[in-house]
């Protein structure tokens, strides 16, 4: 198997990932969703979390060769990025969603030299907004940012738009389109569950009619 699609079936087997087509969840953006995802649960499985960290790092050799710095999200990518600069042997870095109200008011905490060239840590891309604002601080603050590195992504089309728009390059290690699938053929879904997730990637307004 890829590692996208072990990725997949570990998400599914840990319940990371809940699917149901017929019963949708509402996100906070107050999009009804069949899908719901809990990265923050595979911090407590050593396997699944080995494999995310170590495809972490082949995925930052790989596309993002020189980078200098490891910078997580506050709070879902701080633990992955600080495992993966461990692993690099680089320096971490984490950043707030917004600046502190208090003390120097910092939004990215550790010591960042300007002109660094930074990866940023996401768990999990929806839209791309909350990341891309990261990004924007990160650049504010004088980092070089090279591209950000997600576990999973919706791959929602606006997400698609909105890295396009920034110009910021987004690398991930597993997405919808194989985890639809791997649920499939592993009897998570049946059929019509398939072909009503495959129309959410597809328009997130008309899925359901």
């Amino acid at each position: 198997m890829t590692l996208a699609k072990d990725i997949a079936r570990d998400l599914l087997d840990i319940k990371a990932v809940y699917l149901k087509p017929e019963d949708p969840f509402t996100w906070a953006s107050g999009i009804k969703s069949p899908i719901y995802t809990d990265n923050r649960i595979t911090l407590s499985y050593p396997e699944t979390r080995t494999l995310i960290e170590n495809g972490f790092v082949e995925a930052i050799k790989d596309s993002f060769p020189e980078a200098e710095v490891i910078a997580g999200t506050a709070t879902a990518g701080i633990p992955h990025g600080a495992i993966i600069a461990d692993k690099m042997n680089l320096p971490f870095a984490y950043i707030r969603s917004k600046p502190k109200d208090h003390g120097a008011g910092n939004q990215i905490e550790g010591r960042v030299v300007k002109g660094q060239k930074m990866v940023i840590v996401e768990d999990l891309i929806s839209t791309g907004g909350s990341v891309l604002d990261a990004v924007a601080a990160a650049k504010r603050e004088g980092a070089d940012v090279l591209g950000v590195v997600a576990i999973f992504t919706y791959e929602l089309p606006k997400a698609t738009e909105n890295f396009d728009k920034a110009g910021v390059k987004l690398v991930t290690l597993s997405n919808y389109s194989e985890l639809i699938k791997v649920a499939k053929v592993q009897g998570y879904i049946d059929a019509d569950g398939l072909q009503l997730l495959k129309k959410f990637k597809e328009n997130q307004e008309t899925w359901q009619d």
